[in-house]
């Protein structure tokens, strides 16, 4: 059953950001003059949302802004709570999460936030939803749609990602309460002596990206294909890139055979990088060529943006490595690059607040000093120094 768009579904991005999407509209003028309507493009027939999917994800891929991923579960944010000596309340998650949507001037540098189902439902500590809060700061509130993961039967403990069933009806309610972006996380693991990654576990990852985004689309929810190649290992920068162009490759074929819209949808993929347990050095030079040389194989321009994970690295190694993709002139990139990051804006921000009121301050001073930076990052002008060096790599991570 296709989402119906009603008249009195909420606004989702309060008067700034509907400001700024209406500029995306300019650059779809083209598409009108030669097909009247973008409902006449071939493939994009009877999705009632393409104009407004393709102005959504122009204006997450915004230059010199990023997303900041806080769809933790509650057991993720529990264990993160655990390292700070917090107790994982309910009452906590939201203070905490009013501490990150609340920061000053975070919306200079952020277009978006991932929350999770229970974050998209709680309100602020003065009854205010905290999707409402958001959108009425020109900051676009997204959601966390996949239910987990699941070993696929007859791997070596290769997983895949579950959430297929009933995801019609979830999307179309997160619509309803002024979500307009998705995120689906699909891992895959290297390791060269089981022979991994399968085959049937590449396939699964890009049947099952393909198939969320299409639901998230009809129901007006751009989606973020997240492919992420797991840094657990010892293996090479470039065999990570030979791997990582397999996958992207697998799920983009799925994307076409699934008729996306691919200018309403964003990836947000690896940066290309080797094992945690690699002993070789690599510089942000080289993650960052072998990063753009992957994308520019398997992913089309007609995509807006690429906002790539964190994947565990440190905060400034990130930005590091995020400046030095911007900063690369050859291979040539057509997308905006940015970040969609976590634990690599998060982890000072933990460390200043430690639960207590009297930390708010300092760690929303810490949460903009990281999305600036890595929003200057996402524009190749970071001068670096500014993050922690503190590894955030764990092993086989799950949010």
């Amino acid at each position: 059953m296709q989402a119906t768009k009603t008249d009195d579904a909420p606004v989702v991005t309060g008067n700034d950001i509907n400001d700024h999407i209406k500029e995306g509209f300019q650059d779809m003028l083209f598409y009108h003059k030669q097909y009247e309507t973008l409902a006449n493009i071939p493939h994009y027939t009877g999705n009632q949302y393409v104009d407004e999917l393709m102005a959504t994800a122009k204006s997450l891929a915004t230059p010199g802004k990023g997303i900041l991923a806080s769809d933790e579960s509650t057991g993720t944010i529990g264990n993160r709570f655990s390292q700070i000596g917090v107790e994982n309340t309910h009452k906590n998650r939201i203070a905490y999460r009013q501490l990150l949507f609340e920061a000053p001037e975070i919306e200079k540098y952020i277009s978006g936030a991932i929350l999770y189902d229970e974050t998209a439902r709680d309100k602020d500590s003065n009854g205010k939803q905290f999707v409402q809060g958001l959108a009425e700061r020109g900051i676009i509130p997204g959601i966390k749609i996949d239910i987990g993961m699941s070993v696929i039967q007859g791997t070596k403990d290769e997983t895949a990602t579950m959430g297929l069933d009933g995801m019609n009806e979830r999307a179309q309610e997160y619509y309803s309460m002024g979500i307009r972006f998705a995120k689906w996380r699909a891992v895959i693991k290297i390791d060269e002596a089981t022979g991994c990654p399968s085959e049937q576990a590449i396939q699964e990852t890009a049947h099952s990206l393909a198939r969320y985004g299409s639901i998230c689309q009809h129901a007006g929810l751009v989606p973020i294909i997240e492919p992420e190649i797991l840094s657990d290992g010892s293996h090479s920068i470039q065999k990570c890139a030979e791997v990582s162009e397999r996958v992207y490759n697998a799920v983009q074929s799925a994307i076409i055979q699934n008729h996306l819209i691919q200018e309403g949808l964003l990836w947000k993929p690896n940066m290309v990088t080797q094992g945690a347990e690699c002993k070789d050095e690599t510089s942000p030079e080289e993650v960052a060529f072998y990063t753009v040389r992957t994308l520019s194989r398997t992913i089309p321009p007609s995509v807006p943006g690429i906002t790539f994970l964190s994947g565990g690295q440190p905060e400034e190694t990130a930005s590091q490595n995020l400046n030095a993709i911007n900063k690369l002139a050859f291979p040539k990139h057509p997308w905006n690059m940015s970040f969609s990051f976590g634990r690599a804006l998060q982890t000072s921000v933990l460390k200043e607040w430690k639960g207590q009121p009297e930390g708010v301050k300092a760690a929303q001073d810490a949460l903009l000093e990281r999305c600036k930076s890595n929003g200057l990052s996402a524009l190749g002008k970071y001068e670096g120094g500014t993050g922690s060096t503190e590894s955030d790599y764990v092993a086989n991570y799950r949010y």
